[in-house]
C-alpha cells in the first residue's frame, strides 16, 4: 500500500503547520526546492484530503468559552447517527462529535462559558431526537493539544529520513 504523502510532502506540512504564515516562496528557500514543487505538492495534499484547510485556529477560552466538557451519547435504536449528528451540528458550542465503539454511540466536545453554562449546552444536546442518556466529563486541563506534527515525523521516519 502506497502512503498519501512522502518525506517531502512532510517536511511541508510540519513547515507550514510551525510557521502558517510563511508562504510559499520562504518554505521553498526554507527546505530546498523549487517554488513550484512546494505549491503543487500543497494543491495535491489539498485535493486529495491530507490538507483539511488553511483557517485560524481558534482558541475557544481565548473568546469566552473556557470550559470543555466530553459527552459520551447513547442513542435510541432505529433514530440513526446521522439524524442525531444533524441536530448536534446546529448547536455553536458542540465542537466535534464522533461515531464511538464502546458503551456509548456517539462523543462530543462541547465548550462553554462556564459550568453552569455548560448545563444550558447540555440540555441542548439532550433535546436532540433519539438521546436516550448522557454522561460528561469536564476536561480540567489541556496536557497535550491537537497537533499532527509528530505524526508527520513519524512518516518521515517510516521512510528512512530523518525528524
Amino acid at each position: 500500500m502506497s502512503r498519501p504523502v512522502d518525506p517531502l510532502d512532510s517536511a511541508i506540512m510540519q513547515l507550514f503547520t510551525e510557521r502558517p504564515r510563511i508562504g510559499v516562496l520562504e518554505a521553498s528557500r526554507r527546505l530546498g526546492v523549487a517554488r513550484g514543487t512546494v505549491q503543487a505538492r500543497l494543491d495535491r495534499l489539498a485535493a486529495s484530503g491530507v490538507i483539511r484547510g488553511w483557517g485560524p485556529e481558534v482558541d475557544p477560552a481565548a473568546i469566552g468559552y473556557p470550559v470543555t466538557a466530553f459527552l459520551t451519547l447513547e442513542i435510541r435504536q432505529g433514530v440513526g447517527h446521522d439524524v442525531v449528528s444533524a441536530q448536534l451540528a446546529m448547536i455553536p458550542e458542540v465542537l466535534e462529535a464522533f461515531t464511538i465503539t464502546g458503551a456509548g454511540d456517539l462523543w462530543c466536545r462541547c465548550v462553554a462559558r462556564s459550568n453552569a453554562d455548560l448545563q444550558r449546552v447540555i440540555d441542548a444536546v439532550v433535546s436532540a431526537e433519539g438521546i436516550e442518556r448522557t454522561a460528561t466529563v469536564i476536561a480540567l486541563a489541556t496536557q497535550i493539544a491537537h497537533r499532527t506534527v509528530p505524526l508527520l515525523r513519524s512518516v518521515a521516519d517510516d521512510r528512512g529520513q530523518p525528524r
